[in-house]
């Protein structure tokens, strides 16, 4: 089994899709190497990309919040994301707007993920969002339909995993719905939690 440190020195020459072209760098996962919990986002954005670091933009900070609110400390969890590159397209000014990455881009980046979770064994994986969800679990995951509960591992995917939205969709809830869309995914982070002790 490779750890996660030589993981994460291999990653960051990877070139196995063109998104590493305007990245400024590979952001790779994060957190204690036995964790129970690891949360897989899709991808980095723009201050991650800059900082080279997962999680640490505003849908990182909304996070942060949530995490607390949940009695998570995120100091206890590995955070990671499908692909390690920002696809990005220039914006107005200097600005770089973030872009889906396409399902070749998260089929070449799999590898990555697939390695953390063997290396890490987690007592639970929690998925951010339709791209995460679906690159582990595969294309009829619906959040909307299956956020909220934990599911049993499976022969693909060995560990159990909980579906819950991706905190920048919270970031563009319009308010008084905001309110309620972080509490909900409070709500889904004590679940997880609790699986995972």
């Amino acid at each position: 089994m490779t750890s996660i440190s030589r993981l994460r020195a291999d990653a960051a020459d990877c070139t196995r899709c063109d998104l590493y072209r305007d990245a400024t760098q590979t952001v790779f996962g994060e957190g204690p190497v036995r964790p129970r919990l690891v949360m897989i986002g899709e991808q980095p954005g723009d201050k991650e990309d800059l900082a080279g670091h997962p999680f640490v933009g505003p849908a990182g900070h909304l996070l942060d919040r949530a995490l607390e609110a949940a009695g998570i400390d995120r100091d206890r969890v590995y955070l990671t994301n499908v692909v390690k590159h920002f696809k990005w397209k220039r914006g107005n000014g200097k600005v770089r707007l973030h872009q889906k990455p396409n399902r070749e881009e998260v089929r070449a980046c799999a590898p990555w993920w697939e390695a953390e979770l063997a290396a890490l064994q987690p007592e639970l994986v929690v998925l951010l969002g339709a791209t995460a969800a679906q690159a582990v679990l595969g294309p009829k995951v619906r959040v909307t339909r299956d956020r909220g509960r934990v599911m049993p591992g499976t022969d693909d995917v060995p560990y159990p995993t909980l579906v819950t939205v991706h905190p920048s969709a919270v970031l563009r809830t319009k308010p008084p719905e905001r309110d309620a869309a972080f509490d909900a995914l409070v709500r889904d982070l004590r679940i997880a939690a609790e699986h995972a002790g």
